[in-house]
């Protein structure tokens, strides 16, 4: 019996992965939707080449601002960072979080429940098969985080970011 369990187990698994790569692919086939824009018009777009980012940029930054890759959990120190504020994007210096909407999420990465009004863009993520809420910088559409739902009051929002994508300027 168990043997049998095994095999059911081992073939259900053969069809079960091509079938969720190819789900896989077809969402992110479409999941280039487009940014929502939460953004003002007062906030001027900052465009330029990928060699003058990666100018800019440190490798790691550039991974995340512009390749929407993740830095390592636990790895930044704008975690640990408790004075008052404002985190800016690494990559345009735009204002996007206040430090008092800071708080400790426990996730190992600078956690928010509200950004500054009009400075974030947002879209549909399908990297991780499900669909989460990516969010950019307004300005020069740098990638910081993802936005859950599970944050503290008053929005019940967490802006998970990346450290490596933001700067602090204390007040």
């Amino acid at each position: 019996m168990v043997n049998t369990m095994n095999k059911r187990m081992f073939l259900t698994g053969l069809v079960t992965v091509p079938v969720l790569a190819v789900a896989y692919k077809s969402a992110t086939a479409t999941s280039e939707t487009p940014m929502k824009s939460m953004a003002s018009d007062s906030v001027e777009k900052l465009e330029l080449t990928d060699s003058e980012w990666k100018s800019r940029l440190s490798a790691q930054q550039y991974n995340v601002l512009r390749d929407e890759g993740t830095e390592r959990s636990g790895t930044s120190a704008l975690n640990a960072e408790k004075r008052a504020g404002i985190f800016a994007c690494a990559g345009c210096d735009l204002p996007l979080f206040s430090s008092e909407a800071k708080y400790e999420s426990g996730t190992g990465w600078p956690s928010f429940f509200d950004a500054i009004p009009h400075h974030v863009e947002t879209k549909t993520d399908f990297k991780m098969i499900y669909p989460r809420k990516e969010y950019h910088c307004a300005r020069c559409g740098g990638h910081q985080g993802h936005i859950f739902k599970d944050g503290p009051a008053p929005t019940g929002l967490r802006y998970c970011n990346n450290g490596i994508a933001l700067t602090f300027k204390p007040a």
